[in-house]
């Protein structure tokens, strides 16, 4: 019973840090060396108790994602996946962004321009294709890349004829 209680403290002390998914959580007790059914037993009691909650913990990091418009819904569902996230989790929590995401890409091209364009201008060129890559790579729709390029005048030719 000693190493089941130094499996919950230890578990205690890491999600008094930040919430953590299950997945997540298992994965670094197990990295301590505690056994697996004691980890199993630790997870099932802070599950009972309220404090390891996959849905809950998938929310918060969407919404701490998403106030502050620098992912996308392709980015931020990647990295709850790559965190263990479980697949109920995911889809609640994507479920609470809007449907589109030219808002946040928007916001998004204005940090972006304001941090690598001389007086935060208008892209052109090389610079509306490292814009339309950033986009990419933060993980919003195409429809939201080119129309942040249309709008900056900047070329949705750039990505090709994929689907928006």
């Amino acid at each position: 019973m000693a190493r089941i209680s130094s499996c919950y403290d230890k578990a205690c002390e890491l999600l008094a840090a930040r919430p953590h998914f299950r997945a997540q959580l298992a994965g670094k007790l197990a990295r301590r060396n505690y056994p697996a059914a004691e980890i199993e037993q630790t997870l099932d009691l802070l599950e009972r108790q309220g404090y390891l909650d996959d849905a809950a913990a998938a929310l918060g990091f969407v919404g701490a994602r998403a106030a502050g418009g620098g992912a996308g819904r392709r980015r931020l569902r990647a990295e709850l996946e790559r965190r263990g996230a479980a697949a109920e989790a995911v889809a609640a929590a994507l479920g609470e962004l809007p449907e589109d995401d030219l808002p946040a890409a928007r916001a998004a091209a204005e940090r972006w321009s304001a941090a690598h364009l001389p007086g935060g201008g208008a892209p052109a060129g090389r610079d509306a294709g490292r814009l339309a890559r950033h986009l990419e790579r933060k993980g919003f729709s195409r429809h939201a890349i080119v129309a942040v390029l249309a709008e900056r005048g900047g070329s949705s030719s750039l990505l090709g004829d994929g689907e928006s």
